[in-house]
């Protein structure tokens, strides 16, 4: 046989042909076959026996078109192609051609799952026929949508409802209020304590003298009482900031018409301005002294609540600073004339006391220390009991003159009026803070300088807590060592 010239591959390796050991046909001889080896243009064809599809010098098979005017039957929308059911073996099946012209018959329907469309012949939105059409998602229960409506309202009612009690929202605040002041020339500005007493020993009364400020209400209690503010400017200091007050029922009682209240100047922690946050009433201070008086173990006391600083920069140490707002004055001198002005109050000390939290603690206890003829008692919370301001500038001198300790000390070695400290420590603030006042009571807690310390259990740097505290015993304490009103004999 005539051998035509071969194209033999790069590597001059022969392709691999895997029909190469197979028995040739009738007057076929085998022959190497090269990559890419053309028949020459002389040479008889070869027959392609046995030859798979896609093998050189085979022609491929065209797909048979279907017949015009006969559509390829779809498969029903929604309706997964037929595959065997789950967990039965595959069963291997002939192909068999379909004639020319015919339709493979559609997979059975019986292991088919139905669809929603084709459920009762109709689709879910009314349509019949095909089954073309993706299934209408399901409607939502007209009763669902009713309660769901109807919580989402609750809830939003309940939050809202929660603010406008939080925030008085619906209220009278801002509205001007008078807590029955009424000013007369009869009423007594101060005094030392020891001439205004009357015959029997008890505290006399000084009566508003004016001028009477004006009040705008910031919170109405439960109980109808109010917390009202107004503005004030010392005539002794020259420094003017905001003033709280509140006063209990019992003080627009007519039976109490005559009688005198004690005070409670309440200072707050922190910068102190530019509000006291006791007239926040869910700290619940105004609260614990209503419920004292019902329970009997408090006085009704009126709560005296000005700003701490003048600003929020500094702390001032409740003191008279050189070349500062004169707190100092403010605190001992103004807010006493203030309360005198617009209500009715005790003349002696024995009505006037000071309660704080933290920075406002050292200056409720600088103040009964500083000027123990005006005020004689002090609950103090969680307080320091030395002078720390930047603003002093290193000037001992001064810095001792404000000093509770030193102040303690030089009062506890006379013969002065006694006064009296009630510690309140929290059981959470650190074992420093403990022992800190446990030394102050051991060292000054002498001769007219009564102390004793109460430990709140599971308490903490905070207001709840302090009040807390008060509940548990401290208002009950400072009632028994101040003067009591006096209801009308008639």
């Amino acid at each position: 046989m005539h051998q035509y010239p071969q194209r033999p591959r790069p590597d001059d390796q022969p392709y691999p042909n895997p029909y190469r050991d197979q028995a040739p046909g009738p007057g076929h001889e085998p022959q190497q076959q090269w990559y890419g080896q053309q028949p020459h243009p002389d040479a008889p064809p070869q027959p392609q026996q046995g030859r798979p599809y896609g093998y050189p010098y085979q022609q491929p098979q065209q797909p048979q078109p279907q017949p015009y005017g006969q559509p390829q039957q779809p498969q029903p929308y929604g309706q997964p192609q037929q595959s065997q059911p789950y967990g039965r073996p595959q069963q291997p099946q002939p192909y068999q051609q379909p004639a020319y012209g015919t339709q493979p018959p559609p997979p059975p329907y019986a292991e088919q799952p139905p669809s929603a469309s084709h459920v009762g012949g109709s689709t879910a939105g009314g349509s019949t026929g095909g089954g073309d059409e993706p299934p209408a998602p399901p409607r939502r229960s007209r009763r669902r949508a009713w309660i769901g409506a109807v919580t989402a309202v609750a809830v939003l009612a309940g939050g809202l409802g929660f603010a406008g009690w939080k925030l008085d929202w619906f209220n009278d605040n801002g509205e001007p209020v008078t807590f029955g002041q009424t000013p007369t020339a009869a009423g007594k500005q101060g005094g030392d304590g020891a001439k205004d007493k009357k015959e029997d020993g008890s505290s006399g009364v000084s009566l508003p003298t004016g001028p009477a400020a004006d009040f705008t209400r910031t919170s109405r209690l439960d109980d109808g009482t109010s917390i009202a503010k107004t503005r004030l400017t010392g005539a002794k200091s020259g420094f003017t900031g905001d003033v709280w007050v509140w006063v209990p029922k019992e003080y627009n009682d007519p039976k109490y018409a005559k009688s005198a209240f004690p005070v409670l100047i309440s200072l707050p922690g922190g910068n102190g301005y530019p509000t006291n946050y006791w007239a926040d009433r869910s700290l619940g201070l105004q609260k614990a002294v209503t419920q004292g008086v019902k329970d009997g173990t408090s006085l009704p006391f009126i709560l005296i609540m000005p700003v701490l600083n003048p600003d929020e920069r500094n702390y001032y140490d409740g003191s008279d600073i050189p070349g500062q707002p004169r707190m100092g004055t403010w605190m001992a001198e103004d807010i006493p004339a203030f309360t005198k002005a617009n209500f009715r109050t005790f003349t002696s000390r024995d009505g006037w006391a000071f309660m704080g939290n933290s920075s406002g603690a050292f200056v409720g206890l600088k103040m009964v220390m500083q000027h123990p003829d005006r005020f004689k008692a002090v609950i103090a919370s969680g307080g320091e009991t030395a002078p720390d301001s930047p603003l002093w500038r290193g000037d001992k001198k001064l810095m001792d003159a404000n000093d509770p300790g030193k102040l303690a000390e030089k009062l506890s070695r006379g013969t002065g009026p006694e006064v009296y400290v009630n510690f309140q420590i929290g059981t959470k603030e650190g074992s420093q803070d403990l022992a800190r006042l446990k030394k102050f009571e051991k060292d000054y807690g002498k001769g007219p300088v009564k102390i004793t310390t109460r430990v709140i259990q599971n308490g903490d740097h905070n207001g709840w807590d302090y009040v807390r505290g008060m509940q548990e015993g401290s208002l009950e304490w400072i009632s028994k060592v101040m003067a009591k009103p006096v209801p009308d004999a008639g």
